[in-house]
């Protein structure tokens, strides 16, 4: 099998001229952490890899046993995976450049305040009520903006939600919004739909706004 320079695994290289283990133990913790060390960098860089298949693979190869798939097999499917990483790398970094971009014009806006995790808050109704606790349920009106404005959800009538069912910005927000308020929230993608965005609505890494008004909450 050829030797193939995938993805960053050969940052590992270091760990390979370590001095010899001296144990059996010693033996079994170099073997694992280069385990560990592999494992945290494809799952930052290859999120949806099989496991199993993986192992097996790396099995396989490591025991000079015969491989599943051909050398020449093996050649192409890598090769287009790289080609496809470096095609969507610079479309990611556009998409986190024009987030942060937004993100700090929101900052800007006056009487805006920051949350925690970066959500960013207006105040466009004062509320004197009770605040939901994280296992509560919420009646709100609603609506739902992408940074260039466009409503992708809203609500035709107030709605109940479980604050344990919604996106990690409301949940942040909510808890600690008073019943009778009116926010106007700008949402960091990673509270909201992150890297897989959702469906055709909403792309990867998109921010977005919502105007929520908490009418009731309910234990």
């Amino acid at each position: 099998m050829p030797r193939y320079v995938f993805l960053t695994l050969l940052c590992l290289s270091p760990l390979a001229h370590a001095a010899t283990m001296p144990s059996a133990d010693a033996a079994h913790d170099l073997s694992y952490s280069m385990g560990a060390s592999l494992g945290e960098r494809l799952r930052e860089e290859v999120p949806e890899l099989q496991l199993q298949a993986l192992i097996e693979g790396l099995r396989t190869a490591y025991q000079g046993q015969p491989l599943a798939l051909s050398d020449e097999r093996i050649e192409q499917i890598l090769t287009l995976h790289q080609a496809q990483s470096s095609q969507a790398q610079p479309q990611s970094e556009m998409a986190l450049g024009a987030e942060r971009d937004f993100l700090l014009k929101e900052k800007q806006l006056p009487q805006a305040r920051e949350l925690a995790d970066g959500i960013v808050l207006l105040e466009l109704k004062h509320g004197t009520g009770a605040k939901p606790g994280a296992q509560d349920s919420v009646y709100v009106n609603y609506v739902g903006r992408l940074p260039d404005g466009t409503v992708f959800d809203q609500s035709t009538q107030p709605q109940w939600f479980r604050l344990d069912s919604v996106i990690a910005g409301w949940r942040s927000a909510l808890v600690q919004m008073p019943v009778g308020a009116k926010w106007r929230l700008a949402i960091p993608s990673s509270q909201a739909y992150g890297t897989e965005g959702a469906g055709d609505l909403i792309a990867p890494y998109t921010p977005l706004v919502f105007e929520i008004e908490l009418i009731d909450i309910r234990k």
